[in-house]
């Protein structure tokens, strides 16, 4: 058995412990609120906005716009993925490396020219651990993305792609769904026919627009405008999923934390009543020594 004082010394280093990670959920439960109520006042209007480009897409219209037509052949990708700067928030970065490399190696072997870009530290030091090479690093997107820092991101792949720089843009990213659920998603957000509900049923292709002054100056303000949203929206998402991630964790952390401390209690006051036991025994043994 464990001597009483390395077992009282290991129980107040646990003590410390507990507070550093209780202290870190609550800061993590605060900034979760604040991110996930951006990412819902964000949702309803990128939802509707992703729809009406879906049905611009598919409703057969005269005037066309070059971020809504795929190319046939992809020579030129980009593949961004986005992790946290941080660690201790559970399997978080993980699954989403996990997700971001796999279609990495997919593209990899289909397009003679891809650009792998990463957001947050974590991703950068897996890709670093990996040997993969990475073209474009962002670290200054914390738990409060702005669309200001996103947009000047945003356009960079707008002018690429409509140059003819680049055919494709997948984004690696945790969607947020609620608190208890989030999953990992690849989704390619350029061409933006290929986003989620683009042509998905004949219903869509059915709905009819009037254009005021014209389709085409319309077309130009709500197509990259879809876009931005929706790359800003990926941020959201992210930001809000690496906060409930790391909420659980230190949660967790916590409890076993709690547990870990009954336990060295427990056998502390063991040791601690065996080494008093002992004490006792020794002065009676003296007294009776000296009898």
């Amino acid at each position: 058995m464990a001597k009483a004082r390395a077992l009282d010394k290991r129980r107040k280093s646990i003590r410390n412990i507990r507070k550093i990670t209780r202290t870190m959920e609550l800061i993590a439960t605060a900034r979760f609120k604040k991110a996930m109520d951006r990412a819902h006042a964000a949702t309803a209007y990128t939802r509707r906005i992703t729809q009406v480009v879906a049905d611009l897409a598919t409703a057969g219209l005269e005037v066309k716009h070059p971020l809504l037509e795929p190319r046939e052949n992809i020579n030129r990708a980009v593949l961004l993925m986005l992790t946290a700067n941080r660690g201790l928030c559970g399997g978080y970065n993980s699954s989403v490396q996990r997700a971001g490399f796999n279609r990495y190696n997919e593209l990899k072997l289909i397009v003679p020219e891809l650009r792998f870009e990463i957001s947050g530290r974590r991703g950068l030091s897996a890709a670093k651990f990996r040997g993969i090479h990475v073209d474009e690093t962002y670290t200054h997107f914390e738990d409060k993305p702005s669309f200001e820092q996103v947009e000047v991101l945003a356009n960079r792949y707008l002018e690429e792609y409509i140059s003819g720089k680049i055919d494709r843009l997948d984004v690696a990213y945790m969607r947020f769904e609620n608190v208890a659920r989030q999953s990992v998603v690849v989704e390619t957000l350029l061409p933006l026919g290929q986003l989620e509900g683009a042509g998905a049923g004949d219903n869509k292709s059915q709905v009819q627009y009037e254009f005021l002054p014209s389709a085409a100056s319309i077309l130009e303000e709500v197509v990259p405008t879809s876009f931005k949203v929706k790359l800003f929206k990926c941020f959201l998402d992210a930001a809000v999923s690496e906060q409930v991630a790391r909420m659980v964790a230190m949660k967790a952390a916590t409890k076993s934390a709690g547990d870990r401390i009954k336990q060295l209690s427990m056998a502390y006051n063991r040791a601690r009543q065996s080494q008093i036991t002992g004490e006792i025994m020794e002065i009676i043994g003296g007294v009776e020594a000296l009898k």
